[in-house]
């Protein structure tokens, strides 16, 4: 029992927080992330308090989770259809995107949000919401706002993603694209663009890359593990270098985008004989699968520790492969995706990755999972991206 005097009351309002539980995920390998909760208070005088717990929720592309919410009213005899629970994703530019508002038994849910997300209902005083099917875009900050008549307060939950954070730049080359671009080409690439935490995540676990690229929130930064003079001088300390905010029209950098899991499976098409882009493309297609996107190469070695040293296509034509556990021969000392460039579209000197989606019923469950069980490779001591010329 916590005992807590708000600012505003001149009375003493006692709290019961919770610290220590688990976050309900509903995916069945998802119970081992933290619960925190966040506490909303309502006092005699009317006024509404909320409080948060630290931390943030965790799951993955394709999951579901639960932002946690709770309030208590006192007296207990007030009218529940008069409290209004509205939830709602804030980006670092404070911009307020709706997501979820619901009064009494009336909901009305937002945008991308609609058919995803349902009150969690589980008891009184609780305001949690399930998100359903959670996509890359669903990561970030949300505030959960409890109103009682006039008095209203808020708390934030963050919602994580379990992914990988990968530098790109297009087939046109490097420092080419300005903010607008790198956005697309991302998403072209099956991921968005990274945020500042996840780039030092991924710095943390040993991401070095030497070029400096966009981020979600109009900065430009590149992480450095081992300093060296071309890259920004061998005797400063290792970090994530930062530009700063740049002119997102005008000037032109690479890009850091984030992916997550996969709804199926990349693999390593076994051919008798080498082929160029057009025909890798025709191969993937006659095995019922599509030629593969680098977000996704980078997601099934991340995830689901891919290992393969061939050399393949991939759908911007670029030649790349994934390496967990590094050998002779394989590119180098340290686990990453290997990238040999862009080469012309019609050398025959390559194989192909292929990407089939899982099957799915008309009404969307899974009936048929071509992924296996999911997988970590956080025992993999470098995420480092490795680059060699034509």
């Amino acid at each position: 029992m916590l005992c807590s005097q708000p600012l505003s009351l001149g009375t003493v309002t006692c709290l019961v927080l919770i610290f220590g539980l688990y976050a309900t995920s509903l995916s069945t390998d998802a119970e081992k992330g933290r619960r925190k909760v966040v506490h909303v208070l309502e006092d005699d005088t009317g006024a509404v308090i909320v409080q948060t717990a630290p931390g943030k929720v965790i799951t993955h592309r394709g999951g579901s989770i639960t932002l946690p919410c709770r309030y208590h009213h006192e007296p207990e005899s007030s009218d529940p259809n008069r409290i209004r629970i509205k939830w709602t994703k804030v980006t670092d530019a404070l911009v307020f995107e709706d997501v979820f508002v619901a009064l009494g038994l009336q909901q009305r849910l937002f945008g991308s949000y609609r058919g995803r997300v349902s009150l969690e209902k589980n008891g009184p005083g609780d305001a949690s919401v399930i998100i359903h099917n959670v996509t890359l875009e669903d990561y970030g900050r949300y505030e959960c706002e409890v109103t009682n008549d006039m008095e209203d307060d808020t708390g934030f939950v963050n919602l994580d993603l379990e992914g990988v954070v990968f530098p790109y730049y297009p087939r046109v080359g490097r420092y080419k694209l300005n903010y607008h671009q790198a956005e697309d080409v991302c998403k072209e690439q099956d991921a968005i663009l990274a945020s500042h935490a996840q780039l030092h995540k991924a710095w943390l676990e040993g991401l070095d890359w030497c070029n400096a690229g966009w981020l979600e929130d109009g900065s430009v930064q590149y992480p450095i593990s081992h300093p060296r003079d071309q890259c920004g001088r061998k005797d400063t300390a290792a970090g994530v270098r930062n530009y700063g905010y740049r002119h997102k029209e005008d000037e032109r950098y690479d890009a850091f985008c984030f992916t997550s899991n996969l709804n199926g499976k990349v693999y390593f098409l076994k051919r008798f004989k080498k082929v160029n882009y057009s025909e890798a493309v025709k191969a993937c297609v006659r095995d019922g699968s599509v030629v593969a996107k680098t977000g996704q190469l980078y997601a099934a070695w991340k995830i689901q520790l891919l290992d393969r040293c061939e050399a393949g296509w991939l759908e911007d034509a670029s030649i790349r492969y994934p390496i967990v556990n590094p050998r002779t021969r394989c590119g180098g000392p340290q686990p990453g995706v290997r990238h040999l460039g862009f080469p012309d579209l019609k050398f025959r000197l390559y194989g192909v990755y292929c990407f089939r989606k899982n099957e799915e019923s008309v009404n969307g469950d899974v009936v048929k999972s071509t992924q296996g069980p999911r997988k970590s490779s956080k025992d993999i001591p470098m995420n480092t991206t490795s680059t060699r010329t034509m």
